[in-house]
């Protein structure tokens, strides 16, 4: 993430906020940061995912998946993170900015945003009460963790490896991990890593 710029706005103020440019920006404590352009593979993954997302919520309206979301708990005014995928059941509006009540948020971690997305996204995404499931899916190796929310507490569960499956259950989805990471160019793992999987 970059240096933020130096003037607090609240989620109103940044969502009128133009910086006349077409760089993609997240509000954090009231603080703009810039988004860098994500990868080639992310982009991939996110899109490979949320068109089986997409395909299983067409005979589900008004639930929909949405791309590069805006996401806000309820109890803060002055952080909107951009999630790359979310679902709502919500109706949309004409003039919906943000996506309202998500029953499920995905980010694609990156080496650059695992940190963030891991220690300040996730705990801010459990806090919203709509939230049922959180998807971590990794950019540089056949991983996903999936947080699901049971009761007033949560689960994870790891999914890892071409043979794996990941199967949603805020969402009826299931695909398998070597079709999600079909053509994706992934790093050889280390002697460390490869003694491990």
């Amino acid at each position: 993430m970059s240096e933020p710029a130096p003037r607090r706005m609240t989620v109103d103020e940044f969502l009128h906020w133009e910086d006349g440019t077409d760089t993609r920006y997240e509000l954090v404590g009231g603080l703009v940061y810039a988004m860098a352009p994500p990868a080639a593979k992310h982009g991939r993954l996110a899109g490979r995912l949320g068109g089986a997302i997409d395909a299983a919520l067409r005979s589900r309206p008004p639930c929909g998946i949405y791309n590069e979301a805006g996401i806000v708990r309820p109890d803060r005014n002055d952080t909107c993170y951009v999630a790359d995928l979310a679902v709502s059941c919500e109706p949309l509006r004409p003039d919906d900015r943000l996506v309202r009540n998500p029953i499920l948020i995905v980010e694609i971690l990156s080496p650059s945003t695992t940190a963030f997305d891991r220690h300040t996204k996730v705990p801010d995404y459990r806090r919203i009460p709509s939230v049922q499931e959180i998807v971590l899916i990794d950019s540089e190796s056949v991983f996903a963790e999936v947080l699901r929310r049971e009761g007033d507490h949560w689960i994870t569960e790891i999914v890892q490896g071409p043979a794996a499956t990941l199967s949603l259950s805020s969402v009826p989805v299931t695909i398998a991990m070597s079709d999600l990471y079909e053509g994706i160019p992934l790093p050889e793992p280390r002697p460390s890593q490869a003694a491990v999987r």
